[in-house]
């Protein structure tokens, strides 16, 4: 066997090659020949690179490419070298990939290299040394000479599948209409899903992101469950948790108390909101106005308000002056106070009245009290069941009934009657002092 005359270095990525194992993707990688000349200028006329069954079970899979990279015009060093492309590929239904010269440039100059690579290799399932066989073609003046040289290179024991790892969202901190995306690196080889309240998703091969359709309302955590194919099986387990700026709450249950400058209703806008003052609370409508208290019953120790009133515009209404209560009716006039019972301690009014239109009523002048009919036109009777006075002016004093007698004041005296006062009536009395 002769010597080849041009140098062969092989390398792989990744830098170790690893056998494919059962269960799991296949392990691939690429294979790069380096062909190197050391010695003076040579022709050649095919490089032929056969590669072994022990290195991939799958040669259809392979891509080759070739470059051929000139470093040197008239023995001078180029600043930047020029790279021309060689054609390499596969010979038909064989395990042999052949490189031939660039457009008919033939001499493989000193310093010069070439880069045979073979791409998508599929590499085998056992472990150990594979060894590619090179077959150097070079044309003579005899004809053409053939060597070989053998190229070694190892495929590693199969590793332990690297976890998942950094598992995140887009956005740590979730506002009010933000779409939100969890994102996580890791192998093909597992088949993930992601848990979370109320659920859980399963991924395709190859997805490594996930945009919710739904974005969470309240803080929310998040679980990516990674499952292996092999056996035994491998499972990890990555959490990730997203705060939201204004949580929606189903339910809310706080056993120490909750501090918070103020409270509105849901996430919309047009809801009113309490804020927790210094002195109480201040309670506002959606366009930021005074707002109301809707409530079936309050126990209050006071109220300090301006005014009351019933529930309708046209209900009654009490304001509070600085010498009481004034009530008014709907339209603004003075109103009536209805209650069954009155205890006070003094009334000052122009007049009192029976609850019907008709009834009689009282007034107050300057001389103490006057009772009026229903005209006003006459005084009505007063009927008092016993009545102690100092004075008493009046015209007729009388029985309960017509029947009986009556008294009238003349300026003479008593004018006693009796029946409708037709006949003079009798005093009765038990003794009766007189001057005549």
């Amino acid at each position: 066997m002769t010597v080849t005359m041009l140098t062969y270095t092989l390398l792989t990525d990744p830098a170790h090659l690893e056998a494919s194992q059962a269960d799991r993707s296949p392990s691939k990688g690429k294979v790069y020949l380096v062909v190197t000349n050391t010695h003076k200028n040579v022709k050649w006329s095919t490089i032929e690179v056969t590669v072994p069954g022990d290195l991939t079970p799958n040669i259809d899979a392979i891509t080759p490419r070739g470059t051929y990279t000139y470093t040197h015009v008239n023995d001078q060093l180029l600043t930047s070298p020029t790279a021309r492309s060689v054609t390499f590929q596969r010979l038909q239904n064989t395990n042999v990939f052949q490189a031939t010269p660039p457009g008919g440039a033939d001499s493989f100059s000193p310093g010069d290299y070439m880069v045979l690579a073979l791409e998508d290799i599929v590499v085998a399932k056992v472990a150990g040394l594979a060894v590619l066989i090179v077959k150097e073609t070079r044309p003579t003046r005899r004809g053409y000479e053939v060597s070989f040289a053998a190229v070694p290179l190892v495929k590693a024991t199969p590793k332990e599948i690297p976890a998942p790892r950094d598992f995140r969202p887009d956005k740590a901190m979730l506002d009010v209409g933000e779409s939100l995306t969890l994102r996580w690196e890791g192998s093909d080889d597992f088949t993930y899903k992601i848990r979370f309240p109320g659920g859980e998703v399963p991924f395709s091969v190859g997805t490594r992101t996930w945009t919710l359709a739904d974005p969470p309302k309240r803080a929310t955590t998040y679980t990516l469950v990674a499952t292996s194919g092999t056996t035994p099986k491998q499972e990890h387990f990555l959490t990730t948790t997203v705060q939201v700026r204004h949580p929606v709450l189903e339910t809310l249950t706080a056993t120490t108390g909750i501090d918070t400058p103020w409270v509105q209703g849901a996430t919309n806008a047009a809801k009113g909101r309490i804020t927790f003052l210094k002195d109480g609370l201040d309670v506002r409508n959606g366009s930021g106005a005074e707002g109301i208290v809707h409530a079936d019953k309050a126990v209050l120790h006071g109220v300090n308000t301006e005014w009351v009133q019933g529930r309708s515009a046209d209900d009654g209404k009490i304001t509070f002056p600085k010498d009481g209560l004034d009530v008014r009716n709907g339209s603004g006039a003075w109103g009536t106070v209805h209650a069954d019972k009155a205890d006070l301690n003094g009334i000052n009014t122009e007049w009192v009245q029976g609850r019907s239109a008709d009834d009689g009523w009282i007034t107050f002048p300057v001389e103490g009290l006057k009772v009026h009919r229903k005209d006003n036109s006459h005084l009505t009777h007063l009927d008092v069941g016993y009545a102690t006075h100092d004075i008493v002016k009046t015209r007729i004093v009388r029985g309960l009934t017509d029947g009986e007698g009556w008294i009238s004041f003349r300026k003479e005296g008593l004018n006693i009657r009796r029946g409708q006062g037709t006949e003079r009536g009798t005093l009765f009395a038990a003794k009766t002092e007189l001057k005549e």
